[in-house]
């Protein structure tokens, strides 16, 4: 489904990511947003309609049911209806979503939208059975190194096909981690340079080949929250980055009933957001999409159009998505770099986006930044949520 909207993002709030020990839970996480998020968007927590948690948690805590949670952090919200959303690594986009059904029905004119995710107090070998738990386990539950696995047989079908893109996969890991130094929430703020992502080191692993560290997402705790408006409030916002489109589209589970290396969903979701906005791709200032692995960002620049099929090389190597290329991809040094907190992951994409649209984005600004894409991902391009954001 594609829709239009007339709501706008209004504030929002965005913890660092990583290994957050002061936060001890993911309660203790949402307290670092939730609140905050209300002051900026120019509210008291009483105009705040509804609430919308997103968090994947699997596992990673025994807190289940988290929604009200977000009542410790601000008891004014109480009696307020509050709902957790889940959909894998796309759940912040799903929560959004919930978040813009809720206004669209003219239920209310004010929702806060929390992502939240405390990850690195599981083990790591837990952290991947929790993860894997995100694919289709009748048959890939034997897939060795978690989603790592998973994404690595992805690449090696990929460079099948259309060669051996691991130039390519160096040059975004090394653009990404570039990126991330300029970001204060980032995990990861170090320039580890080309030459270091694409050569395998006691330092730079293979994880599942042929990815290597360098290749791979961080574990990180973290949570972003934004308040999304409808238009009469948005309007008399102090500043309001409007939904010019949303789009999700769902494929199915199991790797084996699709051409993996297509990302079909994702492909769908960029053309009818794009369509519904009445833009393409080139319109668009810049854009903030799921590098969860090197690999996923290449694939995801034939699925949105930047280049044919089979040639998303030449934008890594030919520096289209650099800060000052034709398309900035990732300025915010994307999941390789400021982390991957998975239900946190879709709102502080979106919440970077709006500081960039309103030129908040301090070290991370670009010069032009109109309209963004945002595009969110739940397991191996299984739930795709793309939107399209300008400054309202």
């Amino acid at each position: 489904m594609s829709a239009q909207h007339d709501a706008a993002i209004i504030g929002w709030a965005h913890s660092r990511f990583g290994k957050l020990e002061e936060a001890p839970d993911a309660e203790a996480l949402i307290g670092l947003v939730a609140r905050q998020a209300i002051a900026d968007a120019g509210l008291e927590p009483h105009e705040i309609d509804a609430v919308f948690l997103g968090t994947f948690n699997g596992g990673f805590q025994q807190q289940d049911f988290p929604a009200s949670l977000v009542f410790q952090a601000v008891p004014e919200l109480r009696f307020k209806p509050a709902t957790r959303f889940e959909n894998a690594c796309a759940t912040g986009s799903a929560a959004i979503h919930g978040a813009l059904d809720f206004l669209g029905a003219k239920r209310g004119k004010a929702t806060l939208v929390v992502g939240v995710e405390k990850m690195t107090s599981t083990p790591g070998p837990r952290v991947g059975e929790i993860l894997l738990s995100a694919s289709y386990l009748k048959t890939e539950a034997g897939i060795e190194a978690g989603f790592a696995g998973v994404f690595g047989r992805i690449a090696e079908a990929y460079f099948q096909r259309h060669g051996d893109a691991s130039d390519a996969l160096a040059a975004i890991a090394a653009k990404n981690h570039r990126n991330g130094v300029d970001n204060p929430y980032a995990q990861m703020r170090k320039d580890l340079g080309y030459d270091f992502c694409r050569n395998e080191s006691e330092k730079n692993p293979y994880v599942a080949r042929p990815l290597k560290r360098t290749d791979c997402s961080l574990v990180s705790d973290g949570a972003a929250a934004i308040v999304i408006a409808e238009g009469d409030v948005a309007s008399n916002a102090r500043r309001a980055v409007r939904f010019r489109a949303t789009a999700q589209v769902n494929d199915f589970l199991p790797i084996a009933r699709r051409d993996i290396i297509r990302f079909e969903g994702a492909k769908e979701a960029w053309a009818r957001a794009l369509d519904t906005a009445g833009m393409s791709l080139l319109d668009l200032s810049f854009a903030e999409v799921h590098d969860c692995f090197t690999i996923a960002e290449l694939i995801e620049y034939e699925a949105m159009g930047l280049t044919p099929e089979g040639q998303g090389s030449r934008a890594a190597l030919e520096g289209w998505t650099a800060r000052d290329g034709r398309l900035p991809v990732n300025r915010s040094g994307g999941l390789k770099s400021k982390g991957h907190p998975i239900g946190a992951t879709g709102v502080s994409m979106h919440a970077l986006a709006a500081m960039q649209l309103t030129g908040e984005a301090g070290d991370m600004q670009l010069p032009k930044a109109d309209r963004a894409g945002v595009f969110n991902m739940g397991g191996a391009a299984v739930a795709n949520y793309v939107s399209i954001l300008e400054r309202a």
